[in-house]
């Protein structure tokens, strides 16, 4: 990239930045989210005579894997932070069942359908499955829990805010399924047996022990130090970085999944001190940098469909899709959160929004550096074509649906309660 074309792209990047300042709040009360003007921008841009940088994840795998997982990483210390309930069993129940069941279920039935009716080969579609069921943590702002300490945590906000924490670690044991599929063509009993003690098992339990662990560490530092030596107000953002590199780093070096591990370790250290002020100047470093991240990747991820990230697809394909956003996940949901004395509207809401989105690029991204699947091009027009298709359908609805859960609870839309 020359010199013009670095200049160019560093002025849009910084308009971009203001855009997503400004458009939150001026978009608080419409049906419409700033991630779906943010993928139109871009495929805007990317139909102007413009040097801007080729933004195809195909040719750049490596780059996607890290930007996106940078932004994940990111965005899953701001949800910990943010929720306000304690962990406990009882308390999340809810999420819970989302991940070890309305999950698994979802990956299971859209691998089959994947596998018998859409024609992809098996590794394949249980990659896509994998990918695609977790509900995002990046993307997912519209439905969640608002800044730590602000009250009101509806049973609703809280189990979509703890369910994209939880899940897109939850989802690697499944794309290490695909992997080791895609690498063997066929598992014996004994692969198996390592894959569920190994990459299940073990690496789920590093995971959590390791956030916890670090969690435990940074809390002690942030808190119990001596006053003299403690942390400047001023250096608060800093800290939450900290928080993220050092749990994701040390966890992923133990062969334990960071993603989980950021997760817990943000839990761990809003659970020492709940109401302390530093939690709230935390969680808003974390969304500034997250913000920035999802500005960038998602004009990239605009400009790649306009330079025909979805050309592969089919039409089998675009309405596997549609099936997946429209009704596997809400009836998958709705019927995997019985007896959880979640009913009617609550239910409802919980089970649809699903949303997918950046996590399920790194997915995408990741896994395609270690395995030759089958038509690398669909795998990324499917996906494509699904995070388009949830971005859009959820960002237009989550607006009047939860303004109408308020109403439901009784929490005036225009308060801004959550």
């Amino acid at each position: 990239m020359d010199s013009y074309n670095y200049d160019l792209w560093l002025v849009i990047l910084a308009l971009a930045i203001l855009a997503v300042a400004w458009l939150p709040s001026l978009l608080e009360k419409y049906p419409l989210s700033y991630p779906i003007l943010f993928i139109a921008g871009g495929w805007l841009l990317y139909q102007l005579p413009l040097p801007l940088p080729d933004p195809s994840p195909l040719k750049h795998p490596e780059l996607t894997t890290h930007l996106t997982e940078l932004c994940v990483i990111v965005a899953l210390t701001g949800t910990g932070l943010k929720i306000d309930r304690r962990f406990s069993l009882r308390g999340w129940r809810v999420p819970l069942r989302l991940i070890w069941l309305t999950m698994v279920v979802t990956i299971a039935v859209f691998a089959m359908l994947a596998w018998q009716w859409a024609n992809w080969p098996l590794a394949s579609a249980l990659f896509l499955a994998a990918s695609l069921a977790p509900t995002d943590p990046v993307l997912a702002g519209d439905v969640q829990v608002g800044d730590p300490n602000e009250g009101g945590e509806d049973t609703v906000r809280f189990a979509l805010t703890a369910e994209a924490g939880l899940n897109d670690g939850m989802a690697f044991p499944f794309v290490y399924l695909a992997i080791g599929l895609a690498h063997l063509g066929e598992f014996s009993s004994g692969q198996l047996t390592t894959w569920l003690l190994y990459d299940l098992l073990y690496r789920v339990g590093i995971g959590v022990l390791g956030g916890w662990l670090s969690g435990r560490l940074l809390a002690y530092l942030i808190f119990e130090l001596p006053q003299r030596i403690s942390i400047k107000t001023t250096a608060y953002g800093f800290v939450a970085l900290a928080v993220t590199l050092i749990s994701y780093g040390l966890t992923e070096l133990a062969h334990g999944y960071g993603f989980l591990a950021v997760f817990v370790a943000a839990i761990t250290i809003r659970s020492h001190e709940r109401t302390h002020e530093y939690h709230t100047y935390m969680h808003a470093f974390s969304d500034q940098i997250e913000r920035l991240l999802v500005a960038l990747l998602l004009l990239l991820f605009g400009g790649a469909i306009a330079e025909g990230l979805l050309q592969a697809l089919t039409v089998q394909d675009a309405v596997l899709g549609v099936v997946m956003i429209l009704l596997l996940r809400p009836l998958i949901g709705w019927l995997t959160l019985w007896q959880t004395r979640v009913r009617g509207l609550k239910r409802w809401i919980i089970a649809s929004f699903g949303i997918r989105g950046i996590g399920s690029m790194f997915y995408i991204a990741y896994g395609l550096q270690q395995a030759s699947f089958a038509e690398p091009e669909r795998i990324w027009a499917l996906t494509g074509w699904i995070i388009v298709l949830s971005v859009f359908l959820h960002g237009i609805s989550a607006t009047p649906v939860m303004n109408r859960l308020d109403r439901h609870i009784g929490v005036p839309a225009q308060s801004g309660t959550p």
